[in-house]
């Protein structure tokens, strides 16, 4: 068994198989659609596919943040299988009282278990920017890093986390208080499409705004370019989510490989937490650089 064990969250968007090969598990949250909910403690999952599909034919989701009771489970089930470290990289603050619930009930978590030891990091995260990050955490433990050391270093490069996204239709923005009404109305008339970024706290914020769909994710690799700085050559894997976009995410892969010859990358679906707000069509893209 590993020194310490990593827990995170679904939003962090990352592969089952990628979770299950590295032991990591995952706190689950709900989220509500066509009058079900799912998600969490219910054990059900909507098929991402069916879930994107009824976002296009006119359903609007809901999500909730995991409360402390939950997260208080799951450190109870990790300490249970044996694991006295653990380490909790949490959705970003800016977006959810998610990482608040988890920092609660690890404090009280360890009132009932004193041997044993929880840091829970706010990751300032989304996606797989926040998969991103839990990926080099992976990475640190399998060379032998400690947990302090892992910890550490996550804690001091979490604003080298960089996401660039883009979306299709800018009512889902609208609806998530991420642009006006007007500017929904206006932008989808006039083909626009905005290209945003998670800032220094968390939060996504726009940068710019492009006319068309594949300048827009042009844009995104312009913005790899321009964000990487001093980390140009030592991003030795990219992350791209979508929101059943594959061909796009495609797209911007091989854009990033002609431009900068990376040839790692993770690509997998916006999960329906983040998509929800997001909605389909959805491209993002994650790399490390000097600044976010």
């Amino acid at each position: 068994m590993a020194e310490f064990k990593i827990i995170t969250d679904s939003t962090a968007d990352l592969p089952e198989e990628y979770l299950k090969e590295h032991d990591i598990d995952c706190m689950n949250l709900c989220y509500m659609i066509g009058g079900e909910t799912y998600g969490g403690e219910t054990g059900k999952e909507l098929p991402w596919k069916e879930f994107y599909a009824l976002m296009r034919n006119g359903e609007m989701p809901t999500t909730a943040q995991v409360n402390p009771e939950e997260a208080k489970e799951q450190f109870k089930k990790s300490i249970e299988a044996g694991s006295k470290k653990i380490l909790y990289l949490a959705f970003s603050s800016g977006l959810s009282g998610t990482y608040n619930s988890v920092r609660i009930a690890a404090e009280e978590i360890m009132e009932e278990y004193p041997d044993c030891q929880i840091i829970v990091i706010d990751t300032l995260c989304a996606s797989l920017g926040e998969g991103l990050l839990v990926y080099y955490a992976v990475k640190m433990q399998n060379e032998g890093k400690s947990f302090e050391e892992v910890a550490k270093w996550v804690e001091e490069h979490v604003q080298n986390f960089v996401h660039v996204f883009t979306v299709d239709d800018l009512n889902h923005l609208h609806r998530g208080g991420r642009v006006s009404k007007a500017v929904a109305i206006i932008g989808t008339l006039a083909g626009i499409k905005p290209v945003l970024h998670v800032d220094e706290e968390g939060h996504l914020v726009p940068q710019s705004n492009v006319r068309g769909r594949k300048k827009s994710l042009l844009k995104l690799v312009d913005n790899m370019e321009k964000q990487m700085g001093s980390y140009t050559g030592k991003n030795d894997i990219v992350f791209i989510s979508h929101g059943d976009a594959l061909e796009d995410a495609e797209f911007v892969r091989d854009e990033v490989k002609r431009r900068f010859g990376i040839e790692k990358f993770i690509i997998n679906r916006v999960g329906p937490t983040i998509g929800a707000h997001s909605g389909p069509g959805t491209i993002a893209l994650f790399f490390m650089g000097d600044v976010r």
